[in-house]
């Protein structure tokens, strides 16, 4: 076991959905003494369990986990507001001598809470044309015009996903530059190590349509069902989750089943590449194989990472 006092003060499992990172989290977590805080903005919201792959109560192994299940469906996701509630819980587990273990795949929301990140505010006007905009002409064209004022922002954003899509246009028109022109360079906030779970694009695409066809099995369309009566179709962020847009587009006769089921594979594959290409970006993340023959080792793999001296900052420099 590896020596709690010689691992880094926070910790990040960070790539692409389906790679591997929550079951790392936690045997990190078990070993260091640690806690786990979710990364994934979906995560966040409650009843969003089958189609986001939350782990089971046996799943997380007696590890804490925090950050679920905290939104309803009807709420609009904040990455503001997530960075306050993340960084809340990563203090008070730092201050209670816990490591806090950062895991999940959504890139905006891990900068947020590790990275000085401050976002730029709003204009009210401008929002409100940009989404009468939305409205009139449909996501796929806004996310058409983004991906010509900034390419890598639209490479990271879902073209499904109008309200992101949205304050993205709205950052640009106010500052004048392109929105990821607005994130600072690699600057920590904490002193963080990140580990990237990679996984060979083949593989990765097997583990994808395998985990959507264990979703079905599972009751991904009862669940999408009983969220509908909660106001999941009312919800400008959660309605848009994988899987979740592509049934209620069944639900609502617009495909079938099978036409659903399809898309989320193939959408998600397209999520998981758009992923791998933000955490490539940073060259912070520490990239470790999640090949299926070398599973058994990741932790292992992780742990000897740990413990050497190395820490974002001191890369930085």
């Amino acid at each position: 076991m590896t020596n709690q006092a010689s691992a880094p003060r926070v910790l990040a499992v960070v790539g692409p959905t389906a790679a591997g990172k929550s079951d790392l989290g936690v045997f990190l977590a078990e070993r260091l003494g640690g806690e786990v805080i979710n990364a994934d903005s979906m995560q966040l919201y409650r009843g969003m369990d089958i189609g986001t792959a939350k782990l089971t109560e046996a799943e997380r192994k007696g590890v804490p986990h925090h950050l679920l299940d905290i939104w309803d469906v009807t709420e609009a996701a904040s990455v503001a507001e997530y960075q306050r509630l993340a960084r809340a819980e990563i203090d008070r587990l730092l201050a209670a001598g816990r490591t806090p273990v950062l895991v999940g795949g959504s890139g905006l929301y891990v900068r947020g809470a590790l990275d000085n990140l401050d976002f730029p505010g709003t204009d009210p006007a401008v929002r409100a044309r940009l989404e009468a905009e939305l409205d009139a002409e449909g996501p796929g064209a806004l996310h058409a015009r983004l991906a010509r004022a900034d390419p890598p922002a639209a490479e990271a954003i879902l073209p499904g996903n109008g309200r992101r899509i949205v304050r993205a246009l709205e950052v640009i028109e106010i500052t004048g530059r392109p929105f990821t022109a607005n994130l600072p360079g690699h600057d920590a906030f904490y002193d963080t190590v990140q580990i990237g779970v990679d996984v060979a694009r083949p593989e990765l695409d097997e583990r994808i349509a395998r985990r959507v066809d264990r979703m079905w099995e599972a009751g991904l369309v009862a669940e999408v069902r009983a969220l509908e009566e909660r106001g999941l179709r009312e919800g400008l962020t959660a309605s848009r989750a994988l899987g979740y847009q592509q049934v209620l587009g069944a639900l609502a006769g617009q495909c079938t089943e099978a036409e659903a089921r399809t898309e989320t594979v193939r959408a998600t594959k397209r999520f998981a590449r758009r992923q791998d290409s933000w955490f490539r970006r940073d060259p912070r993340v520490h990239w470790l194989s999640g090949a299926a023959a070398d599973r058994g080792e990741l932790g292992g793999r992780a742990l000897a990472l740990l413990e050497r001296p190395v820490t974002a900052r001191s890369q930085e420099q």
